[in-house]
């Protein structure tokens, strides 16, 4: 395993640019990105990407883009999606890939924001979204348009992705030069969040930081040379970004990309990655596939995979209370998962992975051990996008149940007085963008970063994360909600005296609505239901069409992922005595779970 002091070494004056053209030099002819699997699969060298990257950017350099010009990529899992972020890069400008989950309100927000110069969309679908806020865009120069045929004819603004990548001849001396300029804590990437209000909040991340982080995952898990990986994560968070676009350069690994999540199951039994990163859902989906597996065994067949599975349970039980194995515990093990668990991991296509990792949200402990059990297990990692993604990372030598890894090489973990753990180290980010331009320091003088994320560290260095300081609601699929902002669009309704989002580590957002005591009465007079009573008002039809069309008013304004999929009304009230609200009548979150735990879970069932 690398200290500290090696990785240092192997990052130092490192650029993604840099990396790009040692992959196309020296290993011209190896295969750098797949898209699909199948007949219909094609494949690009790394001579192949980088001539790809080297014409887009000049194209974008005779477009006007210039260094530190921030630029918005909405495109689907595709390499043009590749190509027109390492040709940004190259120019030196900013490339953040917007999330497809956003509403036409929230790009046109994050557009502002960042004062984007240029847009690079693939469609008809992305354009349908972008449309009305271009006029709103008082820094956009130009639209680059994959599918030319769905640009808007006559208009200006717009030019076709195959006009801008063959808009300069080659010149090489130049592309060189811009090779060059690139340096190890300049920008490279942009990836916005949600904040706790729910305002885009843009975190700036240096080549550093991403080099740093790529390279730390092979360093504490190795991997073969030219390792195989397969793309299916959103490139706008921060997995996708790094796992799919800055770590195949910086191991010159050759990565798959998977254009439909629904495919990632065929994907993954094509490919055969050498690791792999999922959020617990995923984790599920693939498990089920296994279990389905396994229930068609034949009897006898079932009896040495279950005597493999208890082997394979036993031992990594042993290795998360940090004890060695007994010399004939191991010889089992490696006879069993030969012969009987790795031809089982086969029918998800993890029979080759090295690294199994879950994160952005906890995986379930049941899940863990049939993981296991089966040979592979899910090493738990943890992080944000400020900590351009891990910052502490299980290993096979060092994890827990409810931990999540040791910090990595190079980086501090600690707790603040109130049980925040702070970050310090090469992965922390270069800032926050401000709207003014500005990149604002994300952390103190000395260096760390407040997480928001409360937590202990134990005798043998684990972190355990154990609850949130800040408002944020992360679902099971790893997104991250801010709960304020939806809850504001519903108490905007007269009806309304209280919102509460509900969905951390659950598969979508609901709400708990409480009517609200001095208008409901007045709202029903209002409405011909006069002299109805709170739980009478809170069971009419009348108020719950009503809230319907408020919700779903909130949800046209939503994006995705913080769309409301269910609700109850209650009647309330909700006070200090009753327990959901503080002296100061603010929400206790953890309080109004706690006391209104059945009518939550019958949203989920």
């Amino acid at each position: 395993m690398a200290t500290a002091e090696q990785l240092h070494k192997s990052v130092d004056g490192e650029t993604i640019t840099a990396l790009l053209r040692r992959n196309a030099q020296q290993f011209a002819h190896r295969p750098a990105l797949t898209t699909g699997i199948g007949p219909d699969a094609g494949t690009l060298s790394w001579s192949q990407l980088r001539a790809e990257v080297a014409a887009l950017t000049r194209g974008l350099t005779v477009l006007g883009l210039q260094r530190d010009d921030r630029v918005l990529v909405a495109m689907s899992q595709r390499a043009e999606h590749w190509i027109a972020e390492l040709a940004a890069i190259h120019v030196g400008a900013l490339p953040c890939s917007t999330d497809d989950g956003l509403s036409t309100e929230q790009l046109g927000a994050v557009a502002r924001h960042s004062a984007a110069t240029l847009l690079v969309l693939e469609g008809r679908e992305q354009l349908s979204r972008w449309l009305p806020v271009l006029g709103d865009l008082p820094d956009l120069r130009a639209v680059v348009v994959l599918d030319w045929e769905a640009a808007p004819p006559g208009d200006p603004r717009f030019v076709s992705y195959s006009a801008v990548r063959g808009a300069a001849p080659p010149d090489d001396p130049a592309f060189e030069a811009l090779t060059d300029a690139a340096a190890p804590d300049r920008p490279l990437a942009l990836v916005y969040t949600a904040g706790t209000t729910g305002d885009p909040n843009g975190v700036v991340l240096s080549h550093r930081n991403v080099i740093h982080a790529c390279l730390m995952q092979d360093h504490l898990v190795p991997v073969p040379e030219h390792p195989r990986s397969v793309a299916y994560l959103p490139m706008a968070h921060i997995a996708g970004r790094v796992l799919g676009i800055h770590l195949p350069v910086c191991n010159a690994g050759h990565v798959t990309v998977c254009p439909e999540p629904g495919r990632l199951l065929p994907t993954l039994r094509a490919v055969r990655p050498h690791g792999f990163f999922g959020v617990p859902r995923v984790w599920e989906r693939l498990a089920a596939g296994l279990r389905a597996e396994l229930a068609a065994l034949h009897p006898e067949q079932s009896r040495e995979v279950n005597r493999a599975r208890d082997t394979a349970v036993e031992a990594y039980r042993l290795r998360a209370e940090g004890k060695d194995l007994p010399a004939e515990l191991a010889e089992r093990l490696e006879r069993f998962d030969a012969r009987v668990l790795r031809p089982l991991r086969a029918a998800v296509g993890l029979d080759d992975c090295r690294g199994a990792f879950g994160g952005a949200a906890p995986v379930p402990a049941g899940l863990r051990e049939f993981w296991a059990s089966v040979g592979l297990p899910v090493y738990e990692v943890w992080g944000l996008s400020e900590t351009t993604g891990a910052a502490t990372v299980s290993t096979p030598g060092a994890f827990a149940p409810g931990a999540v890894g040791r910090p990595g090489p190079g980086i501090e973990v600690k707790e603040a007085d109130d049980g925040e753990l702070l970050v310090r180290g090469p992965v922390v980010c270069a800032g926050h963008l401000r709207a003014d331009g500005r990149v604002e320091p994300a952390t103190d003088a000395e260096g760390w970063l407040a997480t928001g994320d409360l937590g202990t560290i134990d005798s043998r260095g684990l972190v355990a994360v154990t609850d949130r300081k800040k408002e944020i609601v992360v679902t099971d699929a790893g997104l991250r909600v801010a709960p304020t902002r939806i809850e504001s669009l519903l108490t905007a309704h007269p009806l309304v005296a209280h919102a509460v989002a509900i969905g951390d580590r659950r598969p979508w957002v609901t709400e708990l609505l409480v009517l609200d005591q001095e208008m409901a009465p007045v709202w029903a007079e209002a409405n011909g239901t006069a002299g109805a009573g709170p739980d009478a008002l809170a069971r009419h039809p009348a108020v719950l069409e009503a809230l319907e069309h408020a919700v779903a008013e909130a949800n046209a304004v939503l994006s995705r992922a913080e769309q409301v999929k269910g609700y109850r009304v209650l009647a309330g009230p909700w006070t200090v005595e009753t327990g959901e609200l503080t002296p100061g009548l603010s929400l206790r979150r953890r309080a109004v779970e706690e006391l209104h735990a059945a009518t939550i879970e019958s949203l989920y069932t």
